[in-house]
């Protein structure tokens, strides 16, 4: 059964290959899976949770190197379609400096993940399976933003026969604020925050939320009850919302080498942890390590950890989970 069905664009991305390089001044690169729904779903196949891929490649060689690719990791890649009119989406990363790392995408249009069709999403594991992960991108242009909004309503209303099969049920929205994606980026705020109401679980940073024009905690309350909001900090941590009460666990130190790929880290591995049965907090936990990790590493997909490097990183570290009033509360740990 496939557990976990990641939504959302796919590519290449082209990474110097030496660290601490400017793209001006790099000479090779390195080619890997890339883009919201390749990055995140790595690291939940590398995690062991059976995972699908639904998004559109174009037809060319970087598409059929994402399929193949895909395939290594393990990744059902049944409803990754091939739009021929259309090209792969290419990445350029700036390795350097550390304080900022920009990307360069190529994206004629129309880019293959906004033709996505109801069609596309008419694969039975969209609707069965126990989580579904959405990028709010995909509301930037149509066919896929009425595609998508309708999908989550159909998530939504199918809700509860998820839960009474004991699997859980968990339809997350990641805001993946990207305003160079948006011919209209003003049209962002309205979409997503009707695209919240059909989610279970909201994730984003304190400037996507700044975009939505919507607090973290009033997205929380336009959440279904037992909803959860997951606020990224970047190197201070990350913070959970839930049932009105906010904890925050600290970031992990680690030198940054590249911070690209760390927040789809975090989504993965806090997934992860809710399919396999833990506490929000504790999947947050891992989700927190995981980010590090890939922090520290060069590329994106390609530096996604495996549990037992998450399981290292946690024993090294004394991360403290703060409640509102200070006082420390660690977090149960598992293993995924």
């Amino acid at each position: 059964m496939i557990e976990a069905v990641v939504i959302g664009r796919i590519g290449v991305d082209f990474t110097p290959t030496n660290a601490r390089t400017t793209l001006a001044a790099a000479e090779t690169f390195t080619r890997s899976i890339g883009g919201f729904a390749g990055n995140i779903g790595v690291g939940l196949a590398r995690l062991g949770i059976a995972t699908a891929i639904v998004s559109r490649v174009g037809g060319d060689g970087h598409g059929e190197h994402v399929r193949l690719a895909l395939t290594d990791e393990g990744i059902d890649v049944s409803a990754l379609g091939v739009a021929d009119d259309a090209r792969t989406q290419v990445a350029f990363f700036e390795a350097w400096p550390p304080d900022r790392f920009s990307v360069t995408f190529y994206r004629p249009a129309p880019a293959p993940d906004t033709q996505l069709t109801s069609t596309d999403f008419g694969v039975e594991f969209v609707v069965t399976a126990p989580a579904v992960i959405v990028s709010g991108a995909l509301l930037a242009a149509e066919p896929a933003r009425s595609a998508t909004l309708e999908m989550l309503e159909r998530r939504a209303a199918t809700r509860a026969g998820r839960v009474e099969t004991g699997h859980g049920s968990w339809t997350i929205l990641d805001l993946d604020w990207r305003p160079t994606l948006w011919s209209d980026p003003a049209d962002y705020a309205d979409l997503v925050q009707t695209a919240i109401k059909r989610s279970d679980v909201v994730i984003g940073g304190d400037d996507e939320f700044a975009a939505a024009e919507l607090s973290p905690d009033d997205a929380a309350r336009a959440l279904p009850d037992a909803g959860l909001v997951v606020l990224k900090h970047g190197p201070a941590g990350v913070s959970l919302i839930q049932n009105g009460q906010r904890r925050t666990v600290r970031g992990i130190d680690v030198d940054v080498v590249c911070g690209l790929g760390a927040g789809d880290a975090l989504t993965a591995a806090f997934t992860a942890g809710l399919i396999r049965g833990a506490a929000p907090m504790a999947a947050l936990e891992r989700g927190n390590a995981a980010g590090a990790i890939v922090a520290s590493r060069l590329m994106c997909s390609s530096a996604m950890p495996l549990p037992g490097e998450i399981d290292e990183l946690l024993a090294a570290n004394s991360t403290a989970v703060s409640g509102r009033s200070g006082a420390a509360t660690p977090a149960r740990q598992v293993t995924v």
